[in-house]
């Protein structure tokens, strides 16, 4: 098995190598990566809705010790990642982080969620600072109005 602390590197030097031929190969990756999480997460998403998103999220939020928090209201699951663990690895060597290394978890993610009926919306807030915020809503028009308002806004295509 490989270390995250390898496994985190080598996957920002997977992204910037496919970077280099072409931003649509890094996209390809990543959904190639939602194709093979749909086939563990999307049932699971579509019959438990938000509730299925917080008992995920929460279980990641312990299991890949981040800092942060989840909260699930009538409208939304939010996951605020106050310290990724993934990016701060990347951060911690000698490597320069890929620019887009954050854009990784929406390019996979999004389209698993979309697939499951849900709809997410995403807050980057830095690239250079490893913190972000995902929302999944049940209504489509709250999930854009909440990416309106976001500092980095991602949104990526099903």
């Amino acid at each position: 098995m490989i270390p995250s602390d390898h496994f985190v590197r080598f996957y920002n030097e997977v992204f910037k190598s496919l970077e280099e031929k072409g931003r649509e190969h890094l996209e390809a990756y990543w959904h190639e990566l939602g194709l093979l999480q749909r086939r563990e997460l999307e049932e699971r998403f579509r019959k438990g809705g938000l509730q299925a998103c917080y008992d995920y999220w929460s279980q990641i939020l312990e299991e890949e010790d981040c800092k942060g928090s989840v909260r699930l209201t009538e409208d939304f699951f939010e996951f605020d990642m106050e310290r990724c663990p993934s990016l701060s690895k990347v951060q911690d060597n000698d490597a320069t982080p890929s620019p887009h290394y954050c854009d990784h978890c929406p390019g996979w993610v999004d389209p698993v969620l979309r697939a499951a009926g849900l709809y997410p919306a995403n807050d980057i807030i830095s690239r250079t600072e490893p913190r972000c915020i995902i929302r999944v809503y049940t209504d489509p028009q709250k999930a854009a109005e909440f990416e309106k308002s976001s500092v980095l806004p991602i949104h990526v295509e099903a």
